[in-house]
């Protein structure tokens, strides 16, 4: 089979780029591993910032929709010592611009917006090559190629793609979550859903931090930050629900009871997400007829911006293609011309942390 726009990963990145092209009537067709839009939770909350992420939405048509789909109240923001005084305590009054949605709706409205059979489902990405003249054949697992005249990988961390462009691997970036949930914590944990507040609670401490979100309804998704080395984690059997939180709790030791209630009550067992990164200024020499977006381009520690810029480069690619649509070459490279400075400018996790805790200390002055 031959497609003239083929994209590996229906993420939110290959999803905009997938919308974005076909605002401009360009053919294009996603190829995701998962084998339906619902085999897995898509995760928790995002912010989608006024500066890049809405600007994809805007490039993509879908404002109406994404308004619809916005959180009420949850750009709120508490920040708390380890033994629960109130560093800061900021209300949502609407004016922020970083709305809170949920990651699986907006992956909704972003699939809802593309004709039936655009994403081939079950299609996991094994292996890609160059045929030569700016021609590349994709093979899935489990049988089936694709051959085509443009390949995109939005196909995350371990990019199937990448190799086609760049040797470079993602590595630990010395930092993993543990990832866990309360449900009804209004009713069943007054005490934590107070400390949470409204929307985002951080609880930043030396090689240990709590970050806990408000997301639909009560539920509050807490993810745990510990600075340690793999083999830590490794010694930690997390199959065991019970000794794994106990563990990771023992970490956590006198801190204020209703912070570590985000932990020790979890209504799911806990899960880890340990966090990797490309080097720094990750970049390739142009190859025709290939390109990169979101993690596969820049992978780097969570810090609010991944998925923003995934989608951004989604929709600046669709734009580029658009614009030059008899010269391939040259949209590419405006893409990747605007795209690298971008994800070399972001600020790293801890870095972000930093900025809040200036913020906050300039507050107390």
């Amino acid at each position: 089979m031959h497609t003239p726009v083929t994209i590996i990963g229906a993420g939110l990145g290959g999803l905009t780029l997938a919308r974005v092209l076909h605002v401009h009537g360009i053919p294009v067709t996603v190829y995701e591993a998962e084998p339906s839009p619902l085999a897995r939770t898509q995760g928790g909350l995002l912010d989608i910032h006024d500066y890049n992420g809405q600007l994809a939405l805007k490039a993509a048509g879908l404002m109406d929709e994404f308004h619809a789909i916005i959180l009420e109240g949850r750009q709120a923001m508490r920040v708390l010592d380890p033994d629960g005084t109130v560093l800061l305590d900021k209300a949502d009054d609407g004016t922020g611009g970083r709305p809170e949605v949920q990651r699986g709706e907006l992956r909704r409205i972003l699939l809802d917006s593309l004709p039936a059979g655009t994403v081939r489902w079950g299609h996991k990405a094994g292996s890609t090559r160059a045929l030569g003249e700016g021609r590349y054949e994709v093979t899935f697992d489990g049988g089936g190629t694709v051959v085509t005249s443009l390949l995109v990988g939005a196909d995350g961390a371990w990019s199937r793609v990448r190799p086609l462009l760049s040797t470079a691997l993602p590595e630990y970036a010395g930092t993993s979550f543990v990832e866990t949930y309360l449900f009804d914590a209004d009713t069943r944990h007054p005490a934590t859903a107070k400390a949470v507040g409204g929307g985002m609670l951080m609880v930043p401490s030396p090689g240990r931090e709590i970050f806990a979100h408000r997301e639909t309804g009560d539920t509050l998704h807490t993810y745990v930050v510990l600075d340690r080395p793999q083999d830590w984690f490794a010694a930690i059997d997390f199959t065991d629900a019970a000794e794994a939180t106990a563990r990771i709790a023992r970490e956590f030791d006198g801190w204020a009871p209703e912070l570590t209630a985000l932990i020790t009550d979890g209504d799911t067992g806990p899960v880890l997400r340990p966090q990797y990164a490309l080097p720094a200024g990750h970049r390739w020499d142009r190859v025709p007829g290939v390109t990169l977006i979101g993690d596969a381009a820049h992978l780097s520690p969570p810090n609010g911006e991944g998925a923003n810029l995934a989608m951004l480069d989604g929709a600046e690619l669709g734009q580029a293609l658009a614009a030059h649509p008899d010269d391939l070459e040259a949209a590419l490279t405006e893409y990747e011309q605007a795209m690298f400075p971008r994800s070399s400018e972001v600020a790293t996790f801890d870095e972000a942390t930093h900025a809040v805790m200036d913020m906050i200390t300039e507050k107390g002055r």
